[in-house]
Protein backbone atom coordinates (compact mmCIF):
# COMPACT_ATOMS: atom_id res chain seq x y z
CA UNK A 1 0.00 0.00 0.00
CA UNK A 2 1.48 3.50 -0.98
CA UNK A 3 2.39 5.46 2.23
CA UNK A 4 0.13 8.36 2.36
CA UNK A 5 1.32 12.01 4.04
CA UNK A 6 -0.76 12.43 7.23
CA UNK A 7 -3.61 15.03 7.10
CA UNK A 8 -2.94 16.51 10.38
CA UNK A 9 0.91 16.84 9.36
CA UNK A 10 -0.30 19.53 6.63
CA UNK A 11 1.10 22.59 8.16
CA UNK A 12 -1.34 25.43 7.73
CA UNK A 13 -4.42 25.86 4.76
CA UNK A 14 -6.83 25.42 7.64
CA UNK A 15 -9.42 26.77 4.75
CA UNK A 16 -8.79 23.85 2.62
CA UNK A 17 -8.59 20.81 5.62
CA UNK A 18 -12.50 22.64 7.24
CA UNK A 19 -13.42 22.49 3.59
CA UNK A 20 -12.92 18.77 3.14
CA UNK A 21 -13.96 18.06 6.67
CA UNK A 22 -16.89 19.61 5.98
CA UNK A 23 -17.95 17.48 3.10
CA UNK A 24 -16.99 14.01 5.19
CA UNK A 25 -19.45 15.42 8.00
CA UNK A 26 -22.33 15.92 5.42
CA UNK A 27 -21.76 14.45 1.83
CA UNK A 28 -24.35 16.42 1.07
CA UNK A 29 -22.71 19.75 0.75
CA UNK A 30 -21.62 18.57 -3.04
CA UNK A 31 -17.99 18.75 -2.91
CA UNK A 32 -15.31 21.19 -3.39
CA UNK A 33 -13.17 22.70 -5.27
CA UNK A 34 -9.73 23.41 -4.30
CA UNK A 35 -7.66 26.36 -6.25
CA UNK A 36 -4.55 27.74 -5.85
CA UNK A 37 -0.84 27.10 -7.47
CA UNK A 38 1.24 23.68 -7.57
CA UNK A 39 3.17 23.00 -4.18
CA UNK A 40 0.29 24.58 -2.01
CA UNK A 41 -0.19 20.87 -0.84
CA UNK A 42 -3.82 20.58 -2.65
CA UNK A 43 -3.47 17.08 -4.05
CA UNK A 44 -1.76 15.81 -0.47
CA UNK A 45 -4.90 17.01 1.53
CA UNK A 46 -7.18 15.20 -0.60
CA UNK A 47 -5.01 12.16 -0.57
CA UNK A 48 -4.73 12.04 3.07
CA UNK A 49 -8.62 12.66 3.86
CA UNK A 50 -8.84 8.97 3.02
CA UNK A 51 -7.39 8.02 6.48
CA UNK A 52 -10.07 10.14 8.12
CA UNK A 53 -13.15 8.89 6.45
CA UNK A 54 -15.77 6.60 8.37
CA UNK A 55 -17.21 3.31 7.27
CA UNK A 56 -20.09 2.44 5.29
CA UNK A 57 -21.51 -1.56 4.44
CA UNK A 58 -21.49 -2.92 1.48
CA UNK A 59 -22.96 -5.83 -0.34
CA UNK A 60 -19.83 -8.08 -0.66
CA UNK A 61 -18.47 -8.65 -4.41
CA UNK A 62 -20.56 -5.82 -5.97
CA UNK A 63 -18.60 -3.42 -7.87
CA UNK A 64 -21.30 -0.91 -7.66
CA UNK A 65 -21.23 -0.26 -3.57
CA UNK A 66 -24.57 -1.56 -3.07
CA UNK A 67 -25.78 -0.54 0.27
CA UNK A 68 -27.87 -3.78 1.71
CA UNK A 69 -30.14 -1.43 3.72
CA UNK A 70 -31.72 0.47 0.37
CA UNK A 71 -32.94 -2.10 -2.46
CA UNK A 72 -34.14 1.26 -4.22
CA UNK A 73 -30.22 2.10 -4.96
CA UNK A 74 -28.67 -1.54 -5.52
CA UNK A 75 -27.26 -2.09 -8.66
CA UNK A 76 -29.97 -4.43 -10.33
CA UNK A 77 -28.06 -7.83 -9.98
CA UNK A 78 -28.21 -7.15 -6.26
CA UNK A 79 -31.88 -6.15 -6.14
CA UNK A 80 -33.18 -9.07 -8.35
CA UNK A 81 -30.97 -11.37 -5.78
CA UNK A 82 -32.61 -9.13 -2.53
CA UNK A 83 -36.23 -9.39 -4.17
CA UNK A 84 -36.19 -13.21 -4.32
CA UNK A 85 -34.88 -13.76 -0.67
CA UNK A 86 -31.43 -14.23 -1.10
CA UNK A 87 -29.64 -13.28 2.27
CA UNK A 88 -26.92 -10.95 0.97
CA UNK A 89 -23.49 -10.67 2.10
CA UNK A 90 -22.68 -7.87 3.97
CA UNK A 91 -19.33 -6.30 5.08
CA UNK A 92 -18.04 -3.06 6.39
CA UNK A 93 -15.25 -1.11 4.35
CA UNK A 94 -14.10 2.74 4.86
CA UNK A 95 -15.29 5.00 2.41
CA UNK A 96 -13.36 5.14 -0.90
CA UNK A 97 -11.61 8.34 -2.35
CA UNK A 98 -11.56 7.13 -6.13
CA UNK A 99 -8.77 9.23 -8.42
CA UNK A 100 -10.18 10.24 -11.80
CA UNK A 101 -7.14 10.63 -14.05
CA UNK A 102 -7.23 13.65 -16.28
CA UNK A 103 -6.22 11.20 -19.23
CA UNK A 104 -9.34 8.89 -18.65
CA UNK A 105 -11.32 8.48 -21.70
CA UNK A 106 -15.53 8.47 -21.08
CA UNK A 107 -15.30 4.68 -21.27
CA UNK A 108 -13.14 4.56 -18.45
CA UNK A 109 -15.42 6.76 -16.42
CA UNK A 110 -18.50 5.51 -16.66
CA UNK A 111 -18.38 1.99 -17.74
CA UNK A 112 -18.28 -0.02 -20.88
CA UNK A 113 -20.73 -3.54 -21.76
CA UNK A 114 -19.97 -6.60 -22.73
CA UNK A 115 -21.32 -6.77 -26.07
CA UNK A 116 -20.47 -10.23 -27.11
CA UNK A 117 -22.30 -11.36 -23.85
CA UNK A 118 -25.08 -9.68 -24.12
CA UNK A 119 -25.62 -10.22 -27.62
CA UNK A 120 -25.29 -14.48 -27.21
CA UNK A 121 -26.64 -14.46 -23.80
CA UNK A 122 -29.35 -11.67 -23.74
CA UNK A 123 -27.31 -10.58 -20.20
CA UNK A 124 -26.96 -6.63 -19.73
CA UNK A 125 -23.38 -7.48 -18.40
CA UNK A 126 -20.90 -4.18 -17.52
CA UNK A 127 -17.54 -3.67 -16.84
CA UNK A 128 -17.85 -0.88 -13.96
CA UNK A 129 -15.74 2.71 -14.58
CA UNK A 130 -15.08 5.10 -12.01
CA UNK A 131 -18.57 6.30 -11.20
CA UNK A 132 -19.25 2.55 -9.88
CA UNK A 133 -16.13 3.02 -7.69
CA UNK A 134 -17.22 6.17 -6.22
CA UNK A 135 -20.33 5.42 -5.63
CA UNK A 136 -21.25 6.53 -2.31
CA UNK A 137 -17.58 7.83 -1.71
CA UNK A 138 -15.00 10.57 -2.83
CA UNK A 139 -14.84 10.95 -6.98
CA UNK A 140 -11.53 13.30 -6.53
CA UNK A 141 -10.48 14.83 -9.97
CA UNK A 142 -6.74 16.80 -10.02
CA UNK A 143 -6.56 19.40 -12.60
CA UNK A 144 -10.37 19.08 -13.18
CA UNK A 145 -9.92 22.85 -15.54
CA UNK A 146 -7.92 20.63 -18.03
CA UNK A 147 -10.78 17.66 -18.20
CA UNK A 148 -11.97 16.98 -21.51
CA UNK A 149 -15.23 18.14 -22.68
CA UNK A 150 -17.24 15.11 -22.51
CA UNK A 151 -16.22 13.59 -19.54
CA UNK A 152 -17.23 17.03 -18.15
CA UNK A 153 -20.46 16.43 -19.20
CA UNK A 154 -21.07 12.57 -17.74
CA UNK A 155 -19.98 14.39 -14.17
CA UNK A 156 -22.37 16.83 -14.57
CA UNK A 157 -24.75 14.52 -15.62
CA UNK A 158 -24.30 11.71 -12.87
CA UNK A 159 -24.14 14.68 -10.29
CA UNK A 160 -27.03 15.81 -10.92
CA UNK A 161 -29.07 13.25 -11.21
CA UNK A 162 -27.16 10.23 -9.17
CA UNK A 163 -27.88 7.69 -11.72
CA UNK A 164 -25.33 6.62 -14.58
CA UNK A 165 -26.28 5.55 -17.50
CA UNK A 166 -24.38 3.09 -20.11
CA UNK A 167 -25.96 2.78 -23.44
CA UNK A 168 -24.18 1.16 -26.14
CA UNK A 169 -25.40 -0.61 -29.42
CA UNK A 170 -28.87 -0.33 -27.54
CA UNK A 171 -28.77 -2.13 -24.87
CA UNK A 172 -28.64 0.47 -21.71
CA UNK A 173 -27.39 -0.31 -17.79
CA UNK A 174 -28.18 2.39 -14.90
CA UNK A 175 -26.76 2.30 -11.53
CA UNK A 176 -26.49 4.67 -8.73
CA UNK A 177 -23.60 7.20 -8.66
CA UNK A 178 -23.88 9.40 -5.74
CA UNK A 179 -20.33 10.70 -5.03
CA UNK A 180 -18.81 14.10 -3.50
CA UNK A 181 -16.77 15.35 -6.28
CA UNK A 182 -13.58 16.88 -4.85
CA UNK A 183 -11.08 18.88 -7.89
CA UNK A 184 -8.07 20.73 -8.08
CA UNK A 185 -6.79 23.40 -10.34
CA UNK A 186 -4.15 25.55 -10.71
CA UNK A 187 -6.24 28.86 -12.25
CA UNK A 188 -3.22 29.79 -14.39
CA UNK A 189 -3.40 26.56 -16.28
CA UNK A 190 -7.17 27.52 -17.04
CA UNK A 191 -10.93 28.01 -15.90
CA UNK A 192 -13.38 25.71 -15.39
CA UNK A 193 -16.69 25.63 -17.05
CA UNK A 194 -19.68 27.69 -14.99
CA UNK A 195 -21.85 24.63 -15.02
CA UNK A 196 -19.25 22.15 -13.83
CA UNK A 197 -18.32 25.14 -11.08
CA UNK A 198 -21.83 25.26 -9.74
CA UNK A 199 -21.75 21.58 -9.35
CA UNK A 200 -19.27 22.18 -6.36
CA UNK A 201 -21.06 22.77 -3.19
CA UNK A 202 -17.55 24.75 -1.50
CA UNK A 203 -14.96 26.42 -3.09
CA UNK A 204 -11.52 27.40 -1.39
CA UNK A 205 -8.22 29.40 -2.34
CA UNK A 206 -5.13 28.19 -1.51
CA UNK A 207 -1.89 30.02 -1.47
CA UNK A 208 1.62 29.36 -0.46
CA UNK A 209 2.86 29.52 3.16
CA UNK A 210 3.81 33.28 3.58
CA UNK A 211 6.12 33.53 6.69
CA UNK A 212 10.06 31.88 7.08
CA UNK A 213 8.77 29.67 9.72
CA UNK A 214 6.25 27.73 8.24
CA UNK A 215 7.75 27.25 4.87
CA UNK A 216 10.97 25.84 6.93
CA UNK A 217 8.59 23.06 9.02
CA UNK A 218 6.66 22.37 5.50
CA UNK A 219 10.76 21.14 4.05
CA UNK A 220 11.52 19.31 7.80
CA UNK A 221 7.92 17.65 7.76
CA UNK A 222 8.12 16.33 4.36
CA UNK A 223 11.86 15.02 4.40
CA UNK A 224 10.70 13.24 7.43
CA UNK A 225 8.47 11.36 5.81
CA UNK A 226 10.12 10.23 2.74
CA UNK A 227 12.84 9.29 4.67
CA UNK A 228 10.71 7.20 6.75
CA UNK A 229 6.82 7.18 5.80
CA UNK A 230 6.32 4.43 8.71
CA UNK A 231 7.50 6.29 11.61
CA UNK A 232 6.73 9.79 10.72
CA UNK A 233 3.17 8.37 10.57
CA UNK A 234 3.30 6.87 14.14
CA UNK A 235 4.75 10.33 15.40
CA UNK A 236 1.38 11.95 14.10
CA UNK A 237 -0.37 8.80 15.05
CA UNK A 238 -2.36 10.16 18.25
CA UNK A 239 -3.54 13.29 16.79
CA UNK A 240 -4.42 11.64 13.59
CA UNK A 241 -6.96 9.11 15.72
CA UNK A 242 -8.29 12.35 17.52
CA UNK A 243 -9.14 13.87 14.31
CA UNK A 244 -11.20 10.93 13.56
CA UNK A 245 -12.70 10.73 16.98
CA UNK A 246 -13.67 14.23 16.70
CA UNK A 247 -15.17 13.82 12.80
CA UNK A 248 -17.00 10.94 13.56
CA UNK A 249 -18.58 12.59 16.52
CA UNK A 250 -19.43 15.40 14.44
CA UNK A 251 -20.81 13.06 11.36
CA UNK A 252 -23.36 12.03 14.69
CA UNK A 253 -24.24 15.27 15.68
CA UNK A 254 -24.78 16.66 12.03
CA UNK A 255 -28.41 15.90 11.81
CA UNK A 256 -29.24 16.84 14.99
CA UNK A 257 -28.50 20.87 14.09
CA UNK A 258 -31.43 22.83 13.89
CA UNK A 259 -31.31 26.33 12.20
CA UNK A 260 -33.93 29.23 13.13
CA UNK A 261 -35.55 31.37 10.77
CA UNK A 262 -33.51 34.54 11.15
CA UNK A 263 -30.26 31.92 10.26
CA UNK A 264 -32.06 30.85 7.27
CA UNK A 265 -32.97 34.79 6.30
CA UNK A 266 -29.36 35.92 7.08
CA UNK A 267 -28.53 33.61 4.74
CA UNK A 268 -31.19 34.37 1.92
CA UNK A 269 -29.80 38.46 2.48
CA UNK A 270 -26.35 37.63 1.81
CA UNK A 271 -27.31 35.61 -1.36
CA UNK A 272 -29.38 38.46 -2.86
CA UNK A 273 -26.67 41.06 -1.45
CA UNK A 274 -24.03 39.09 -3.90
CA UNK A 275 -26.63 38.27 -6.52
CA UNK A 276 -26.14 35.01 -6.60
CA UNK A 277 -28.42 33.19 -9.44
CA UNK A 278 -30.77 30.29 -8.11
CA UNK A 279 -31.36 28.45 -4.61
CA UNK A 280 -28.16 26.30 -4.81
CA UNK A 281 -26.48 28.56 -2.84
CA UNK A 282 -28.52 28.80 -0.16
CA UNK A 283 -29.11 25.50 0.47
CA UNK A 284 -25.59 24.71 0.44
CA UNK A 285 -24.74 27.67 2.65
CA UNK A 286 -26.89 25.56 5.02
CA UNK A 287 -25.95 22.48 5.06
CA UNK A 288 -22.13 23.79 5.70
CA UNK A 289 -22.90 25.96 8.21
CA UNK A 290 -24.88 22.93 9.97
CA UNK A 291 -22.00 21.08 9.21
CA UNK A 292 -19.92 23.82 11.31
CA UNK A 293 -21.92 24.23 13.91
CA UNK A 294 -21.61 19.64 14.35
CA UNK A 295 -18.03 20.67 14.28
CA UNK A 296 -17.63 22.47 17.03
CA UNK A 297 -19.83 20.12 19.07
CA UNK A 298 -23.40 22.44 18.99
CA UNK A 299 -26.81 21.49 17.78
CA UNK A 300 -27.90 24.68 16.80
CA UNK A 301 -26.46 27.31 13.79
CA UNK A 302 -25.44 30.53 14.83
CA UNK A 303 -24.77 33.55 12.46
CA UNK A 304 -20.67 33.09 12.63
CA UNK A 305 -21.58 29.75 11.21
CA UNK A 306 -23.14 30.97 8.24
CA UNK A 307 -20.36 33.61 8.01
CA UNK A 308 -18.05 30.96 7.85
CA UNK A 309 -20.35 29.09 5.49
CA UNK A 310 -20.71 31.42 3.28
CA UNK A 311 -16.89 32.38 2.18
CA UNK A 312 -17.09 29.21 1.28
CA UNK A 313 -20.21 28.58 -0.76
CA UNK A 314 -20.80 31.72 -2.15
CA UNK A 315 -17.68 33.00 -3.54
CA UNK A 316 -17.25 31.34 -6.59
CA UNK A 317 -21.42 31.85 -7.42
CA UNK A 318 -21.17 35.09 -7.06
CA UNK A 319 -21.97 38.10 -9.86
CA UNK A 320 -20.57 41.15 -8.51
CA UNK A 321 -18.27 42.30 -5.91
CA UNK A 322 -16.93 43.15 -3.12
CA UNK A 323 -17.05 40.12 -1.49
CA UNK A 324 -16.21 40.77 1.60
CA UNK A 325 -18.09 43.58 2.74
CA UNK A 326 -21.17 41.98 2.52
CA UNK A 327 -20.54 38.24 4.06
CA UNK A 328 -20.37 40.00 7.87
CA UNK A 329 -17.77 40.36 9.97
CA UNK A 330 -16.93 37.11 11.41
CA UNK A 331 -15.76 35.62 8.20
CA UNK A 332 -12.65 35.78 8.91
Amino acid sequence: MMNVYPFVAIVGQEMLKKSLILNVINPGLSGVLIRGDKGTAKSTAVRALADLLPEIAVVDGDPFQSDPADPKTMAPDVRARFAAGEDLPVRRRKVRVVELPISATEDRVVGTLDLERALKEGRKTIEPGLLASAHRGILYVDEVNLLDDHVVDVLLDSAAMGVNTVEREGISFSHAARFTLIGTMNPEEGELRPQLLDRFGLCVHVAGLNTPQERVEVVKRRAAFEENPESFAERWGEETAHLRDAVAAAIRLCPEVRASDEILLSIAERALKLGVDGHRADIVTLKAAKALAAWNGRDAVTLVDVDAAASLALAHRMRRRPFEDVLGPHAA
